[in-house]
């Protein structure tokens, strides 16, 4: 009832009232255990993330030193290679001025001289096994080289992208935009599948 500029509420207005607030509350309540659950979910998504993240830069810094090991070891093979093929022609080079002893000498001398020759042929022959030894495995170590930095870039990706989703969720739990939750959670995904191509070597 109402008159003079006031108005007197009625008992059923106080039940309305209450119950109106109460629905509010609930809500409320509500909503706030929704937020809860959701920076819970992030924050426990940012600690795997992170995990993860430092196995993969283990490995991708692993890779990188296996990587730089297989490229020395190729530079020594070549060297030792490149020593052989000299003393391959150092060889030749005897060999040659023996022929050349023989053909000049006497007959009685030409022997002696064969002898020699046939010796450099035989010590040519193993010293060309050895150098081609050398250079294949100085081949081989540079494709395990090459192998060891590709999967180190496939590390380094998966690492950097699960970076990009922990700074995603960081961001998704100071601003509580639903759409960086979901981008995290396919940033994140991406990471990982990239994380098994570098297990996978592929």
């Amino acid at each position: 009832m109402s008159g003079g500029g006031f108005h007197v509420h009625g008992p059923h207005d106080h039940e309305l009232e209450h119950a109106a607030q109460g629905h509010h509350d609930e809500h409320a309540g509500h909503g706030d255990g929704a937020a809860r659950q959701a920076t819970g979910r992030i924050a426990m998504v940012t600690a795997m993330l992170a995990t993860v993240g430092a196995i993969f830069a283990y490995q991708g810094g692993a890779t990188q030193a296996a990587a730089g090991l297989y490229k020395n070891d190729a530079a020594i093979r070549k060297t030792e290679a490149a020593n052989q093929w000299a003393f391959y022609q150092a060889k030749s080079t005897k060999q040659s001025l023996t022929e050349l002893g023989r053909d000049l000498a006497p007959e009685d001398k030409k022997t002696a001289y064969q002898g020699r020759i046939d010796r450099y042929e035989k010590e040519k022959a193993e010293i060309k096994t050895e150098a081609e030894r050398h250079e294949t495995a100085s081949r081989d170590a540079d494709a395990a080289s090459a192998a060891q930095m590709h999967t180190h870039h496939r590390w380094a990706q998966a690492t950097t992208v699960l970076q990009v989703a922990i700074a995603m969720a960081a961001i998704a739990l100071l601003t509580r935009r639903r759409w960086l939750e979901v981008g995290m959670w396919l940033v994140g995904s991406a990471g990982l599948v990239l994380g098994v191509l570098a297990a996978l070597h592929m």
